[in-house]
């Protein structure tokens, strides 16, 4: 069973629930449409006992790269309220994920930029093929991953997010593995097996004791509720896109030339892909 809408494709087999964005003209980059339904088909689940696992996934070359230009531009125009309101629906999105009842297992590849790699910070398990890059962008155009931050943080460390966040550099699936951003990396042909694997280990187990076990993690890490934190880091990112620098940051990215803080640096390639 298969249903797809507002670029996002859902299809149920038996226990597994295969969640996968469909945007690959835009390289399955966020904009409002996708954002509301990924946050709906997540909450969806909660209400459906039959869904043990959920496999979230991208259609194209890359997984997800992070937030759509065309929506970062109707952003720029944006008061600091309206800011606050659409980051605050994309941290309840973030939420809905990393909150999920049941484990949610990423399938990485190509890219996980910015809010993509926020996708993977959010869910339990993360399997990437050997040719995918990773990168916290934001502060390359002026602005900070303030929703994903209570995400990456738990999934990375303080430790990696000092050197991450602050440098916006890409890395690879190797180092991603190594700063635990992600649990196994393989060859793209074999992505696939890997997580039908990992899909059998889960439904090997109790599916009560498996959602007992993620509610275990959370309270022994004495990890806050995503929700609780969803207005701090709204308010933040909100503020920081509607700064000076974040303006400038955004409008130089857009318009593809370079942001003013390296007026005097040469022009570095953005390849392979726009979207941050």
């Amino acid at each position: 069973m298969a249903e797809e809408s507002n670029n996002l494709k859902v299809t149920r087999s038996g226990p597994r629930a295969d969640v996968v964005l469909t945007r690959p003209q835009r390289r399955n980059a966020f904009d409002e449409p996708l954002i509301a339904r990924l946050s709906e088909t997540f909450h969806s689940f909660e209400s459906d006992p039959a869904v043990r696992v959920i496999v979230l996934s991208g259609e194209g070359k890359v997984f997800c790269a992070g937030a759509d230009v065309n929506w970062m531009r109707d952003s720029i125009d944006l008061s600091t309220e309206e800011n606050r309101n659409d980051a605050l629906r994309m941290a309840r999105m973030f939420s809905s994920i990393s909150s999920a009842r049941c484990p949610v297992i990423v399938r990485a590849h190509g890219a996980a930029l910015g809010g993509g790699a926020g996708l993977v910070c959010a869910s339990d398990i993360t399997v990437a093929s050997e040719e995918c890059v990773f990168s916290f962008s934001e502060v390359r155009l002026g602005i900070i991953p303030a929703v994903i931050s209570p995400h990456a943080v738990a999934r990375i460390g303080a430790a990696q997010a000092r050197r991450y966040f602050l440098t916006g550099e890409r890395f690879g699936a190797e180092e991603a593995r190594r700063i635990g951003l992600v649990h196994e990396v393989c060859g793209v042909d074999e992505l696939d097996a890997r997580i039908d694997a990992m899909v059998e280990e889960i439904l090997a187990s109790g599916p009560e004791a498996v959602q007992e076990a993620k509610t275990l993690i959370r309270e022994v890490s004495g990890l806050p509720s995503p929700d609780s934190l969803a207005e701090f880091t709204a308010e933040r990112i909100a503020a920081r896109r509607a700064s000076q620098e974040g303006q400038a940051g955004l409008r130089a990215f857009l318009d593809r030339q370079q942001p003013p803080w390296m007026a005097q640096s040469p022009e570095k390639d953005q390849s392979p892909e726009e979207d941050q």
